[in-house]
């Protein structure tokens, strides 16, 4: 790196900048640096691999740890960007470190694109700001950020299945936990009220404030369990949700569905366990995975400057969880 950086009386940082593929320096000190690398035979594999490398050609992915869904998305992210000859490169958010962070982190690894899981904590206007250096594509959530595209699916027709099945089931008093302003929490809210009001239950309508974490589940079970009558049947927010209420509704000895039927939403990993069997709405994620990097490769190849917002349909699918109320 030395000999780099004397034979083209430049600093060493400089050189390392350049040779770690880090941002900062120009396109044209870039390519200098590399090829008297290349010359000098300094690390000439890596050195001409980057020389010849106009593009990156990696997507940028921010996501959370928190949740089963995230990782169902990102595994189904990497086998549709080989087939695009995309590669892929994680960024978490966790307590201790700040979306801004992660995005910053994604553009200075030289991303050509960003695909945002979940919950975004970005203004619309600093997306945008993002947006304009990079492709940004929402996954679950439209936020309306000048700019960007994305791929959700229809939340509320998804907990509308969900209440039809249980109302198809004989139940009648159907709860809700809901996610409150989280992602996609709002639309699931109005297809479990659309669900109850068009079925005729306004007068059963019971909505339990909750989140997408088993604890908020368990928070959620242990209110009802307060409670004089248990509803029949709960609608949850999330996979997650559903699991903690279910866990704690056992341990308190109540049956699932016996005594409660329970349905999540996402149909993650989580739901197809053997012990839990949980019926719940599916997300396609093969689909999203698709979709997403569709949008990206638009954007990249073929020039799209237009936003697009893509909405999925979803299923139910119908496990061991739910069941007609006891008489």
């Amino acid at each position: 790196m030395a000999d780099v950086a004397a034979h083209l009386g430049v600093s060493r940082q400089l050189v390392s900048m350049v040779l770690g593929d880090r941002p900062g320096p120009s396109a044209a000190t870039r390519e200098r640096v590399l090829r008297a690398a290349e010359d000098l035979g300094y690390r000439a594999d890596t050195a001409a691999q980057l020389l010849r490398r106009a593009r990156s050609r990696q997507v940028g992915v921010l996501f959370t740890m928190e949740h089963p869904m995230d990782a169902d998305l990102v595994e189904a992210l990497y086998p549709e960007a080989a087939r695009l000859d995309y590669s892929v490169a994680l960024s978490a958010m966790l307590a201790n470190r700040t979306e801004r962070q992660a995005i910053d982190e994604l553009v200075g690894l030289r991303c050509e694109a960003l695909v945002l899981i979940g919950m975004s904590a970005q203004a619309p206007e600093d997306l945008a700001r993002v947006a304009e250096r990079v492709p940004v594509v929402e996954i679950g959530q439209r936020t309306n950020a000048a700019g960007t595209d994305s791929v959700r699916t229809d939340a509320v027709s998804g907990v509308r299945q969900a209440v039809d099945h249980l109302v198809g089931l004989g139940h009648r008093h159907i709860a809700h936990v809901y996610g409150g302003d989280l992602p996609s929490a709002p639309e699931r809210r109005t297809g479990y009220l659309e669900g109850m009001r068009g079925h005729g239950l306004d007068a059963y309508v019971d909505l339990v404030p909750g989140a997408y974490t088993e604890e908020a589940g368990a928070h959620a079970a242990t209110a009802l369990l307060a409670r004089e009558t248990l509803p029949t049947a709960v609608v949850c927010c999330n996979d997650q949700s559903a699991r903690g209420l279910m866990e704690t509704l056992l341990r308190a000895g109540r049956s699932v569905p016996g005594d409660v039927s329970v349905v999540g939403y996402d149909d993650s990993r989580a739901a197809r366990l053997s012990f839990l069997r949980l019926t719940s709405v599916r997300q396609d994620v093969t689909r999203i995975a698709e979709l997403t990097l569709g949008a990206v490769a638009e954007r990249l190849e073929a020039g799209r400057t237009e936003s697009t917002h893509v909405v999925l349909p979803t299923t139910l699918t119908v496990r061991d969880s739910t069941a007609p109320p006891r008489p």
